[in-house]
């Protein structure tokens, strides 16, 4: 596997007498690794009881494994938490068990060896708030939920579902945390489904305070689905004759302007890294699929062990003509012998790493003998270990297919994978979903309304969250002037 730019810590930037990162900390795309291990699973929409997912292994199977980064958000439920549990425990006793290659002598994990990326913004399904306040008091809270006196990066949750004086505001507060309360956040970004509206806020944010955005995470929009992200053209019509779709899908809801293609729009407005994530759609594009009509508590077919499925299908937001379009892609995937999840996932990396690094919004790794070069960066979510091993096994055979790593040998994973994979996609996949190639729904939907209230924005909890934060940073300013007066 290529080494991924290894996370700086807040010392290898520069910083003004306070501890604020200058203007002058390395470009994102030079510390940020290409695989990114999401922690959305570790949530109730996707796992019945995440506490007793094994969601402590996961993590330290990760950075055995070479993924050093992770992605959550404090509206995944209890994900901060079992991250900063995880990652606080490795900081504290390292697990040698659970080690790619066992040390007889572990050192606890240091905090500058991994990079940490949250979110703010997002309060509930339907509850957004942007305001100053809150952002930062949400960044607070994430310190504490994560065991960490800095986050790496954090994005902007969503950002279609408020206004842009609001997201230019909460860009605003964050930058403000990065320059002048000691560097507790390091870069700054954006999130959200609209790739129209990604690209006008990048745009704006730009125009507004001459400084582009860090990063912009695109979710569900570079998939075998779906890949209006990357810009690709329409495939060859299918055979006469193919049998119609389930479903006629309703008209795409109309994107924000631009001529260009994204990732164009993207550069222009000066983003360093665009990410992709959701590369399964949200578990549209694996074996089990989304039932089209979950099946209500206590129903046959809902006391499995794995009800996945049924938790996913209470809220995601696709028609049920794309649930039934995927699931035929699956049985697609299971005549070639192969598994849909498997596919998408390959399919996915590749085609980004690819795409990403084109566009110039990908990000550095280091191939023995060729220095550093491009990749595009991906999100990815697991609930299993075994999930995380097939994910890195795969991007392993990405890195072989483009020349990374030397990985002729690899027939598994390696260039012999990538072709199958490109030949049953493009070959049966994208055919097969006729007009659902490139669907998206619309975010948010017609009905959306913010259930915050205007009085209770910028509103936080009298939780203790601020006054521990405030009372550490006159600790430190206290012994800063101990330290100068001597």
């Amino acid at each position: 596997m290529a080494e991924p730019a290894t996370p700086a810590p807040p010392s290898t930037a520069t910083h003004d007498g306070g501890g604020a990162i200058s203007p002058r900390r390395p470009p994102l795309h030079t510390v940020l690794p290409p695989l990114i291990l999401g922690t959305a699973t570790f949530n109730t929409q996707f796992v019945a009881d995440p506490h007793s997912m094994p969601y402590r292994d996961i993590v330290a199977r990760a950075l055995a494994l070479g993924v050093n980064a992770f992605d959550t958000s404090p509206y995944y439920g209890p994900s901060e938490i079992l991250l900063g549990t995880a990652l606080g425990a490795l900081m504290k006793n390292p697990t040698p068990s659970i080690d790619a290659s066992p040390s007889p002598s572990p050192v606890p994990l240091s905090r500058s060896s991994f990079f940490l990326v949250t979110k703010a913004g997002r309060v509930g399904p339907t509850e957004f708030d942007y305001s100053p306040a809150w952002i930062r008091y949400s960044v607070l809270r994430s310190l504490q939920r994560l065991h960490t006196p800095y986050v790496d990066m954090v994005y902007l949750h969503d950002v279609e579902f408020v206004s842009p004086a609001e997201v230019l505001a909460a860009v605003r507060e964050l930058r403000r945390l990065r320059d002048d309360e000691g560097g507790v956040v390091r870069y700054v970004g954006i999130s959200g489904f609209p790739v129209g509206v990604l690209c006008s806020l990048a745009e704006m944010i730009l125009a507004e305070t001459g400084e582009p955005l860090d990063a912009v995470l695109s979710y569900g929009h570079f998939t075998v689905q779906n890949r209006r992200l990357g810009g690709l053209p329409p495939p060859p019509p299918p055979p006469a004759g193919e049998e119609e779709q389930p479903e006629t899908p309703p008209p795409p809801p109309p994107e924000h302007g631009g001529l260009l293609p994204p990732l164009a729009r993207f550069k222009k407005a000066g983003v360093d890294v665009v990410l992709n994530a959701s590369i399964l759609g949200m578990g549209l594009l694996t074996s089990r699929g989304i039932p089209v009509h979950p099946p209500a508590p206590g129903a046959a077919g809902d006391d499995g062990a794995d009800k996945t499925p049924s938790l996913v299908a209470q809220w995601h937001p696709s028609p049920p003509g794309l649930r039934v379009a995927c699931m035929k892609l699956a049985e697609l995937a299971a005549a070639a012998g192969e598994r849909l999840e498997s596919v998408a996932i390959r399919w996915a990396l590749a085609e980004w790493a690819r795409l990403g690094a084109a566009a110039g919004l990908g990000v550095d790794v280091s191939a023995p003998g060729l220095g550093p070069r491009r990749v595009g960066a991906t999100v990815c979510g697991v609930s299993t270990i075994a999930e995380l091993e097939e994910t890195v096994a795969d991007w392993r055979g990405v890195l072989s297919s483009l020349g990374q790593v030397d990985g002729s040998n690899d027939d598994t994973y390696g260039l012999a994978r990538q072709e199958k994979v490109v030949n049953l996609v493009q070959r049966d996949l994208w055919p097969a979903l006729g007009s659902w190639l490139d669907h998206v729904w619309g975010s948010p939907g017609p009905e959306f309304v913010n259930t915050r209230r205007d009085c209770d924005r910028g509103v936080v909890p009298d939780d203790g969250v601020v006054a521990a934060y405030e009372m550490a940073k006159q600790a430190r300013q206290t012994a800063q002037s101990t330290v100068g007066a001597r």
